[in-house]
């Protein structure tokens, strides 16, 4: 990480030192935000990632947005404030299968193999609303200012298993522990809820008319809510109470978790600095 930091601070410095510092172009176009003027950018850190591990020789490299990239809109005041709204959608979606070998009967010499199957999704969504100012008379600007921030989430996984409960299975399987006679089927986990406030400071580097690159290193507060999660289970045998003689089947059962809550103050984006790319018109 340290060396990506480097790589790009490098870029960033090598181009300002060879910059013109003026404020409009041989075109007569303006550089710099005016009173009226919007903005609509997005989280460039996936790409300058990309960048940096091919710098340092990683393998693996791949362009993605790591839960969901966040896009930015402003409208400019005037050409120092701007009110700024953000919006982050994030979801994956992961199946993994794991191939089990059991006997479907008693009666079977070998055993068969069977695939269990785990499917695991879940999604987020932040939005953010708040108000920028930046100082600077030439093409490079600091910026700064606070963002209120709200978000929602969720995740559920779901268990699907090759080799079904019944009689003959759970005999010719017992006391093996990948066929236990209870099981998971669906578990939800609950729904999270975050509420905070962010300060934010940085700069912002206007490369042509209009177009921007930026860094921004964020702080804040943000409270936490976590709901009742819920767990599905099923079994093979008799349901409780039922009368003497009444023969085996299905049973299922959901229980639920407690909720949770947590209190966060420090720097957002686990302490790394934020790299924007902006477009004004």
């Amino acid at each position: 990480m340290k060396k990506r930091l480097l790589f790009v601070a490098a870029i960033f410095t090598a181009t300002a030192t060879f910059a013109q510092e003026g404020l409009t172009s041989k075109k007569g176009e303006a550089y710099l935000p005016e009173a009226g003027d919007w903005a609509l950018g997005f989280d460039g850190t996936p790409f300058v990632n990309y960048i940096g591990n091919l710098a340092n020789g990683s393998t693996g490299n791949s362009i993605g947005f790591t839960n969901g990239g966040a896009i930015y809109g402003k409208m400019f005041k005037d050409e120092k404030t701007a009110y700024r709204a953000m919006f982050q959608l994030g979801f994956a979606n992961n199946t993994v299968g794991n191939v089990v070998n059991l006997k479907s009967n008693p009666s079977d010499v070998d055993t068969k193999e069977f695939t269990n199957e785990t499917k695991t999704s879940s999604n987020d969504i932040k939005l953010g609303f708040g108000i920028e100012k930046r100082r600077g008379n030439t093409r490079i600007q600091g910026v700064y200012g606070a963002m209120f921030t709200f978000g929602i989430g969720g995740q559920k996984t779901t268990n699907t298993y090759g080799l079904a409960y019944s009689d003959s299975t759970v005999l010719a399987n017992m006391g093996n522990p990948d066929f236990p006679n209870g099981r998971i089927t669906e578990q939800k986990a609950g729904s999270r809820m975050t509420l905070g406030v962010q300060g934010f400071i940085g700069f912002e580097w206007f490369f042509a008319p209009k177009f921007s690159l930026g860094a921004e290193y964020r702080w804040g507060i943000e409270m936490n809510n976590v709901g009742e999660s819920e767990t599905t289970t099923e079994s093979w045998g008799v349901a409780p109470g039922a009368a003497a003689g009444t023969p085996n089947s299905l049973q299922t059962k959901t229980s639920k978790g407690g909720k949770a809550s947590a209190f966060n103050f420090g720097p957002a984006n686990a302490g790394n600095a934020v790299l924007l790319v902006n477009f004004h018109f």
